[in-house]
Formats: C-alpha cells, sequence, structure tokens
C-alpha cells in the first residue's frame, strides 16, 4: 500500500484515467462521459478540466485521490 498517489491539479486527465480506473466516478460527475472519448484529455490536466467545467479544481483532485485510496484499499 503506498501513500505516495498524489492526482494534482497539473496531472493529465487521460494519465489518472488510464492508471486509475476506479477515478471514472469523479469524472463522470463533474466533467460528464465526453470527458473519456474526448481527444483532448490525454494532455490536458484536471486544472483545465475543472476551468472548462466551472468546478473548483482542489474539489475534485480530493474526491480523485479519495477514490484511489479506496480502491487501494478495498481492491477496487
Amino acid at each position: 500500500m503506498s501513500d505516495d498517489i498524489v492526482i494534482t491539479k497539473k496531472s493529465t486527465i487521460g494519465e489518472i484515467f488510464s492508471k486509475y480506473p476506479e477515478t471514472e466516478p469523479v469524472f463522470l460527475k463533474y466533467f460528464g462521459s465526453g470527458c473519456f472519448t474526448c481527444p483532448g484529455s490525454k494532455t490536458e490536466d484536471v486544472a483545465f478540466g475543472a476551468m472548462m467545467h466551472n468546478v473548483e479544481p482542489q474539489q475534485i483532485i480530493d474526491e480523485l485521490n479519495d477514490a484511489i485510496k479506496k480502491g487501494a484499499e478495498g481492491g477496487g
């Protein structure tokens, strides 16, 4: 178990989702399903996505990290 998992506002959406599929509900909640098919998700970071969807970046970051932590503890 690692405490080094840290999603920041500069983490790319595509990288997060690819590495941590358990974050899907958080992305759906804030960004909608288009996030998964958008070509920009490969290079756009959480801060940009938050700005585009008028959401506070830290709120998303906290929920993404929480989803990853719960996935690691519960096995997904």
